[in-house]
């Protein structure tokens, strides 16, 4: 029986994670003080001694001495009971015209703040680093690929800028999760309001926050400003992983288009040629653990009647999880990034020795005459024939040409890699001159976004 009853308080207990909001819970108790004494609620006397005692609680956090308390569940009552330890009586009157409902949201919501703006200053050094490396790479070519089959040249750095703009979208929807996390939710009581004149537009102003919430109802059970985090973190994430699977087929001696440093591989426990690219590898596969922690709490919320149900317990565990790893993803991957070496050579002869002139040879044949389609299926023989001969299209002979069409004349050894680039000069194209032009877009972009 001691043992169930012992399991039974150990169930509820959320103080081995919800410690991470003891700053704003500290922040939200001291703006609230300094409201009550405001509006003549609680003395000045009583509101300095609560935010000495508050601060004196924040450097003890801080520094490692304070006596957490298991048996107290959670921050909220590990703050008030120490509180009470500090300054005796008055720590009675802080929580007055609040309830732990409103006081919580408030909580996440000033944390949510925060963390939505150092994803998307982690999501920023990632982007710098896409860009230098696009910059340094702007005359190498590869392959470009459709359904992992050698398709058509591009540049190197027009497939990196690929990157910066799936990513730059990244950072437009925690941008949005900071703008639905901006509404002070403090002033709702429990669920219905509190009977006190409260100015929670003061407390908004000390808190930072940019608007104050409609619906008593509504602000103590939202969770969606969450669920937006955990959503843009499983898009991002997904990106993460596109590009990590890249890097793992391009580390491959398949392909051998780049080499990771000594630092972010290591080798088999029994095969010692092995370089293993854990850092790509683990970032892909922690994409999953981001998609569960979204889709668990979209469970979570789907079933829950108004307001407060303690099933809102459930909204920290996966989002402090989520949060740790996407920003670990993140400062590994851009490290990891850093330091990779492209390998030139390999990536252009692969894109000169495929076929990925084919489109660019039909294009030759519509400019003396002929229709796409019948240019299209003359290329195709073409390319089977070079395939069956084992020659690349480089090393067929005009009379090779001929017999597939008399429209192709001498010219046609003028369709080179370097031809099929400067081809694609449209917006958004690979052509050299369209690439530099988006990369300086690219660091506008950037530089508007951190102004």
């Amino acid at each position: 029986m001691e043992m169930r009853d012992q399991n039974q308080s150990s169930y509820t207990v959320s103080i081995h994670y919800d410690w991470r909001l003891y700053r704003e819970d500290i922040a939200g108790s001291i703006a609230h003080a300094r409201m009550l004494a405001r509006q003549k609620i609680l003395s000045i006397e009583d509101r300095d001694i609560l935010i000495k005692g508050l601060t004196k609680i924040r450097e003890e956090i801080e520094s490692g001495e304070f006596p957490w308390r298991h048996e107290l569940e959670d921050i909220h009552m590990n703050i008030e009971a120490r509180l009470y330890e500090l300054i005796g009586e008055p720590a009675g009157r802080l929580h007055t015209a609040r309830s732990r409902n409103d006081q919580v949201a408030t909580d996440l919501r000033l944390y949510l703040l925060r963390v939505a703006d150092e994803t998307n200053e982690l999501i920023s050094q990632f982007q710098k680093v896409l860009l230098n490396s696009a910059e340094s790479h702007m005359d190498v070519v590869m392959p470009g690929y459709t359904h992992l089959q050698r398709a058509q040249p591009i540049l190197l750095a027009h497939h990196i800028l690929a990157y910066f703009h799936m990513f730059n979208r990244d950072r437009s929807r925690f941008q949005q999760v900071r703008n639905s996390a901006d509404v002070l939710p403090l002033g709702s009581g429990a669920l219905a309001g509190v009977p006190y004149l409260l100015d929670r537009e003061f407390v908004a102003r000390e808190l930072g926050f940019a608007k104050i919430s409609s619906n008593s109802m509504d602000a103590v059970s939202d969770r969606d400003f969450v669920i937006e985090y955990l959503s843009a973190s499983s898009i991002m994430m997904m990106h993460v992983s596109r590009l990590a699977e890249e890097l793992v087929l391009w580390s491959s001696a398949e392909f051998g288009f780049v080499h990771f440093s000594d630092e972010h591989t290591t080798g088999s426990s029994i095969m010692p040629q092995k370089r293993n690219p854990d850092i790509a590898e683990l970032a892909r596969g922690r994409s999953g653990r981001v998609f569960g922690h979204l889709m668990g709490l979209l469970v979570v919320l789907k079933g829950l009647p108004l307001t407060y149900n303690r099933d809102l317990q459930e909204d920290k565990e996966g989002l402090f999880d989520t949060i740790d790893t996407v920003q670990n993803t993140l400062k590994a991957l851009t490290e990891s990034f850093a330091g990779l070496e492209f390998k030139v050579a390999t990536m252009r002869d692969a894109a000169d020795k495929s076929y990925s002139l084919a489109t660019d040879i039909a294009d030759y044949l519509v400019g003396k005459g002929m229709p796409f389609r019948r240019a299209h299926g003359v290329v195709n023989d073409l390319v089977r024939t070079a395939e069956g001969t084992k020659k690349s299209l480089s090393e067929m002979t005009l009379e090779e040409y001929q017999a597939f069409s008399p429209l192709f004349g001498a010219d046609i050894f003028s369709v080179t890699l370097d031809s099929s680039l400067a081809a694609r000069d449209v917006h958004g194209g690979t052509a050299p001159q369209r690439v530099k032009e988006a990369l300086r877009e690219a660091w506008r972009m950037l530089s508007d976004q951190e102004s």
